[in-house]
């Protein structure tokens, strides 16, 4: 369990985060994000005390963007959702949601097994047999690659730059949906810009802290921030293109578990549409783009919002000739990483995401534009349309 204290005192009880709060509005089994964090932190202090409420929180962030004095809400949640599971035993679902790595391992080390854990889900889903361990069987679940990205990485022949960056894919772009990352190398040489892999980073810890295993994410969080540190002090930057990935790696691991060298390391990090827009501003953004002449929506995922770096996607894709992207700015889409895929969440996650499916449907687009893999699933689910990660749609505009 982490020692590292926030001070609930800074927050001034203004309300502004139940205000932003999407949970809150959603159902009225969460107490809101200022009662269950700073002010029953202030008596967790004392004495301890369990809060229901607490499995409530989404961990969207939505009370920590709109806090006015930076208080880290839901991360005074987390730490404190975690110290009640130390009282009671995580479920079979959450295990099974926090531990998505090492299943997606051990099917990979087994040939045919994702093909067949796959077929397993689609057949539990239809049996409601994912129900009775607390999974929704209405919900978007991903299903595994047939091949890693790391796997279908070493065998990509890339042009050498002097120029490198180090790619952490995280569990979702490597397990779920590789083609992101195969799309972020080819942009990357495009660039001139050579891409690295360190084959020793492990899951970023978020499914972990949303189910209260802290331990296991402090271990994590400690492996790669060891390795995120030798490779910035080689000079070389790390990027991600999952922002839920970025924002633990940035932040939640210096508010979580005190890492003093995130603050350091951040400076050397970036999302992937983040670092092209650093490239634009250089005057080094390769812009010999094809026309794509169509119009799409661009969903802002919360745990992008949450790094307060603007939105660099829509940044970068105003320069392709033709292409229409529009900000959404409907909210939360209400997936929140797993908390959508539980049984006892599913309907609270679809009515939070309903302003953002009926603006797409509204819009009449056939495409939104997302960064973070698990927000594209619960768009096609809930609006019916299909999706793309900013950086393949660069890829298509390269024309590669």
């Amino acid at each position: 369990m982490s020692k590292h204290l926030i001070n609930p005192d800074r927050c001034t009880a203004c309300t502004s985060c139940i205000a932003q709060c999407p949970v809150t509005a959603a159902t009225r089994k969460f107490r809101g994000p200022k009662m269950v964090g700073p002010a029953l932190e202030r008596m967790r202090l004392s004495h301890d005390d369990d809060e229901p409420s607490l499995d409530y929180c989404s961990n969207c962030k939505n009370c920590d963007i709109s806090c006015p004095f930076g208080v880290p809400v839901s991360t005074l949640n987390m730490l404190a959702r975690a110290k009640q599971y130390q009282k009671k035993k995580q479920s079979l679902r959450d295990h099974i949601l926090s531990h998505g790595e090492q299943m997606a391992k051990m099917g990979e080390s087994i040939p045919g097994m994702s093909a067949m854990t796959n077929l397993g889900m689609s057949i539990g889903r239809k049996l409601g047999l994912l129900d009775l361990v607390g999974i929704s069987s209405k919900a978007p679940l991903p299903a595994y690659a047939s091949n890693s990205f790391i796997k279908q990485f070493k065998n990509l022949k890339q042009q050498s730059y002097p120029d490198k960056v180090v790619f952490f894919p995280g569990c979702f772009i490597n397990y779920n949906d590789p083609q992101v990352g195969l799309d972020f190398v080819a942009v990357m040489q495009q660039n001139k810009i050579e891409v690295l892999v360190d084959e020793e980073f492990v899951c970023c810890g978020s499914p972990l802290v949303v189910n209260g295993y802290l331990d296991e994410a402090r271990e994590n969080a400690e492996k790669n921030t060891k390795r995120i540190t030798q490779w910035v002090e080689q000079g070389y930057p790390v990027i991600t293109c999952c922002t839920s990935c970025g924002l633990m790696l940035k932040q939640e691991y210096q508010e979580l578990f005190g890492l003093e060298a995130v603050k350091t390391n951040a400076k050397q990090m970036y999302d992937s549409m983040e670092f092209l827009t650093l490239l634009a501003d250089e005057g080094r953004l390769n812009t010999k783009f094809i026309p794509i002449n169509a119009q799409y929506l661009y969903h802002a995922p919360c745990h992008l919002r949450a790094q307060g770096m603007g939105l660099p996607a829509l940044e970068v894709l105003a320069a392709v000739p033709g292409l229409q992207v529009e900000n959404a700015d409907a909210g939360c889409c209400g997936i929140s990483g797993n908390y959508g895929f539980k049984a006892d969440k599913y309907d609270i996650s679809m009515s939070v995401g309903k302003k953002l499916f009926d603006t797409i449907k509204q819009a009449g687009v056939d495409t939104v534009v997302c960064d973070c893999g698990t927000c594209r699933l619960q768009i096609m689910h809930g609006a019916g349309v299909k999706t793309v990660h900013p950086v393949s749609l660069l890829r298509k505009a390269y024309n590669i």
